[in-house]
């Protein structure tokens, strides 16, 4: 399996066009400047009040595949 850490900080005025159907997925840049894409969905257990801010974990299977998304700090 492959991981992926990143960080985000959407405000949650930001999050309302994702919570609204607006925009479906998210594009973060990772360390080395790759990009990845992934479903705005991952992000709803994950919103507070100012939105959603953190550092974050992504683990893929070995088709690439997101198994799951953690919050690994704030």
């Amino acid at each position: 399996m492959n991981e992926i850490r990143f960080r985000l900080e959407i405000s949650a005025q930001e999050y309302l066009r994702y919570y609204q159907g607006e925009v479906d997925s998210v594009l973060v840049t990772i360390i080395g400047g790759k990009t990845i894409q992934f479903p705005a969905s991952a992000l709803q257990k994950h919103v507070d009040q100012s939105g959603v801010n953190g550092s974050f974990r992504i683990i893929f299977d070995n088709n690439n595949k997101m198994v799951s998304m953690e919050r690994i700090s704030n």
